[in-house]
């Protein structure tokens, strides 16, 4: 417990000390983000801070490699994590210098999904609640798998608009994800032990994203803390219960619904999925008249909300698991169409079940 928390300090500190030097590389290679008519901030940022997160989440790797009994049983699957955490960083990098087409950072995504696949990470089985009834996914583990990781990269990568957002939603997916590893029966220290990690790199980083940010941590950091929770998610809850299948879902609450939301919004408004809007969480929340600290602090808290109803659930009944994602569903959708997310002409999803459910009764 003591290792990996001293090995998070660390990682914060050298986080801290090496943010401002890669700023200054930044601004030397010219590593900027232009303010247009999608983005909020209103000067020209330097891009590039994950860079910072990486290095310090690498030099952290290395003080918890010496130690075996952090990183049993995965030791075999360490060296696929880094390499694929390699892969996605440098096209996080390249995009932050020349701004890479949609098609090309989607296969850098699957390519380094890939090659955790590979290394042995995979959803392989769940066992079905109440009747126990093992479903084993056999050659389907690897392409859902790649789409898990994939769509975790993304979702976090969707939610990096206002500074600070990105990272401190990780930050807090992350702590809850640790704190299920190391107090359930499980007790997964390596999980526990890589979050830390990730947390106190993220953290440090923060000091300069937090609003008003002197820099963004641009696709080096959104891809890599998304990968990483991607793969992390998976490790801690693989092989198991359908009930704790949905703990990673619920902890990534925010970036999944938003992700949801933007699908729904756009299949609606007859949009391609892939354009991007300017009606995300975060602008919605602005344009309601929340300042950017204000938005941010919100979001903050509805990825706690996520994160505490994550941390019940995973040691919640079969049925108190259902009724938590039951509220939590209809918590979401009412918020959703309250603030604009799903945009006009979207009629909620219960609404249209109890007017059907009313309709029947009626016949």
């Amino acid at each position: 417990m003591v290792q990996p928390l001293l090995i998070c300090f660390i990682c914060f500190i050298t986080s801290l000390i090496i943010t401002p030097v890669v700023r200054k590389i930044a601004l030397k290679v010219n590593a900027t983000d232009a303010p247009n008519h999608r983005k909020v901030h209103e000067i020209i940022m330097p891009r590039l801070g994950g860079l910072a997160i990486f290095i310090s989440f690498v030099i952290g790797v290395v003080l918890l490699y010496p130690h075996k009994h952090l990183i049993r049983p995965y030791d075999d699957y360490i060296a696929s994590i880094i390499l694929g955490a390699c892969i996605i960083v440098v096209i996080g990098v390249i995009d932050d210098l020349i701004e890479l087409s949609a098609k090309v950072k989607f296969i850098g995504q699957i390519v380094a999904a890939l090659v955790v696949v590979l290394g042995g990470v995979r959803l392989n089985y769940i066992t079905l609640p109440i009747s126990q009834e093992v479903i084993e996914f056999g050659m389907l583990s690897i392409p859902l798998t790649i789409i898990w990781i994939v769509s975790i990269t993304n979702a976090i990568n969707l939610i990096d608009g206002l500074d600070g957002l990105a990272g401190g939603v990780s930050s807090i997916a992350l702590i809850t994800m640790g704190a299920i590893s190391f107090t359930t029966p499980a007790n997964d220290i390596f999980v526990f032990s890589m979050a830390a990690i990730l947390v106190g790199s993220t953290l440090g980083f923060l000091k300069y994203n937090f609003y008003p940010a002197k820099i963004f941590m641009g696709d080096t950091g959104a891809l890599f803390l998304g990968f990483m929770i991607g793969v992390l998610s998976l490790l801690g809850f693989k092989n198991v219960t359908m009930t704790a299948l949905v703990i990673p879902v619920i902890i990534l609450g925010v970036p999944i619904s938003d992700t949801l939301f933007a699908i729904i919004r756009r299949v609606v408004n007859k949009q391609p999925i892939s354009v991007p809007d300017k009606s995300h969480l975060h602008h919605c929340l602005l344009n309601l008249g929340y300042s950017h600290r204000q938005t941010v602090i919100i979001i903050y808290a509805m990825a706690a909300i996520f994160g505490l109803a994550a941390y019940v659930t995973s040691m919640a009944t079969i049925l108190g698991a259902v009724l938590i994602c039951f509220l939590l569903i209809l918590a979401m959708e009412f918020f959703a169409k309250k603030i604009g997310l799903f945009g006009k002409n979207y009629r909620p999803l219960f609404r249209i079940i109890f007017e059907k459910f009313v309709t029947n009764s009626g016949k």
